[in-house]
Parts: structure tokens; C-alpha cells; sequence
């Protein structure tokens, strides 16, 4: 493999961290609200407001429903007027993100709802308002569940982000595609492959070890 192919490969490498790493912030600080209304506003939630939950799981439930690949499509009208193109990095975050929110925020919503309703009648009983119930209980209580949460959604995003990459986004799968794949260079697919496999072990990794650290506090 030259030199060049392999600058080529770190380059990459880097492209598809960032648009993991921006879609990954995005999904949180959209998906983690999003996670907080369903939860709250569930009937019997400690804001209850059914019809507002309903439309909004309605929401959720479709943007889940679409593959990524068709949604990427989809929103090419959507990205071109975000960012002013529809190739490179930065459109491919738009997609990322808009797959990445809803999905975050259902496994958020599953590690919400496990808190023990104990906690929250509690800390009610002792007069605590209800948006100190969502910082000082829910959140803190749920935390682990949303790091694990959070380390699947970065898992699958990265194997979003490669197929991203066969339509024009960059990163490690426009180097598959275009040098790999058309060019029948099975040893830049291979690379390409380890190097996939070698960031989800690392994200696998750091995540599982956030989780067992927060939870032996």
C-alpha cells in the first residue's frame, strides 16, 4: 500500500470520527429532551400530556421506521439547504443526525422509564418541584442506561456513516467504494474493514467502561 493511499486512509479515518462525533452531539442534545417529554408526558407522567405524547411517538416511530440509506435520499432537498451541498462531510451529518435523534431517544426513553417510581413519589412527598424530579432524580438514575444507550447509537452510526460514504459523504466508505471496491484493491477493503472494526471496539470499550463506573458509585 503507498503512502499516499494511507494518508488517504487517516484522512478518512478522521472524516468519519467527525461525522460520527457531531451527529453523536447532535442526537444528544436533541434525542435526550425528546427522550425526557416522552417519559413525563406518558399518562400518569409528572407532566401528563397524552395527546402531545402521542403525536410526538407517532413522530419518532416514523423517522425509526425509515432505513437510513432512503432517508439519506430523502433529505437531500433538507441537507442542500442546511449546509449548501449534498456531498462531503458536513451533508452527511444532517442525515446522520436526523436518523441518529430518534433512535437515541427511544433507548433513552427505555432507561428513563426503569427508574423506580419510588424515587420519583419520594422525592414529590418532600415538596421537590418537577423539574428538580428530572435533574436530580431521573437523569442521574438513568444515566447509566443513557451511556449505554448512547454507545449503541455510536456503534450503529458508525456503520451508517461508511454507507454515507458510498453516496458521496467521505470518510472510510468513499475510500472502500472508490478504492477498494471499483478499483478491486482488496487490501485498502481490508484496511478499511479493520479500521471499522478497530473504532467500534474502541467506542464498545469506552462506553461499557463508563457504565460500569457510574453504576459502582
Amino acid at each position: 500500500m503507498s503512502q499516499a493511499m494511507i494518508d488517504r486512509l487517516w484522512q478518512a479515518s478522521f472524516d468519519t470520527l467527525f461525522m460520527v462525533g457531531i451527529s453523536a452531539g447532535i442526537a444528544v442534545l436533541v434525542g435526550l429532551p425528546l427522550a425526557l417529554f416522552l417519559v413525563t408526558s406518558a399518562p400518569g407522567g409528572i407532566f401528563p400530556a397524552p395527546r402531545a405524547n402521542r403525536v410526538t411517538g407517532t413522530l419518532v416511530n416514523g423517522f425509526r421506521a425509515v432505513p437510513f440509506i432512503v432517508l439519506l435520499v430523502a433529505l437531500i432537498p433538507f441537507t442542500r439547504l442546511v449546509t449548501g451541498t449534498t456531498i462531503g462531510v458536513w451533508a452527511a451529518i444532517v442525515p446522520l443526525a436526523v436518523s441518529a435523534t430518534p433512535f437515541f431517544a427511544r433507548i433513552a426513553e427505555v432507561s428513563l422509564r426503569e427508574v423506580d417510581g419510588g424515587l420519583i413519589e419520594a422525592a414529590q412527598s418532600i415538596g421537590c418541584r418537577r423539574r428538580h424530579i428530572l435533574v436530580h432524580v431521573l437523569l442521574p438514575e438513568a444515566l447509566p442506561g443513557i451511556v449505554g444507550g448512547l454507545t449503541i447509537t455510536v456503534v450503529s452510526m458508525i456503520g451508517a456513516s461508511a454507507m454515507a460514504g458510498a453516496v458521496g459523504a467521505g470518510g472510510l466508505g468513499d475510500v472502500a467504494i472508490r478504492y477498494g471496491y471499483q478499483r478491486f484493491d482488496t487490501t485498502v477493503m481490508a484496511a478499511v474493514i479493520m479500521i471499522l472494526i478497530a473504532l467500534v471496539c474502541l467506542v464498545q470499550f469506552a462506553g461499557d467502561l463508563t457504565v460500569r463506573r457510574l453504576r459502582s458509585r
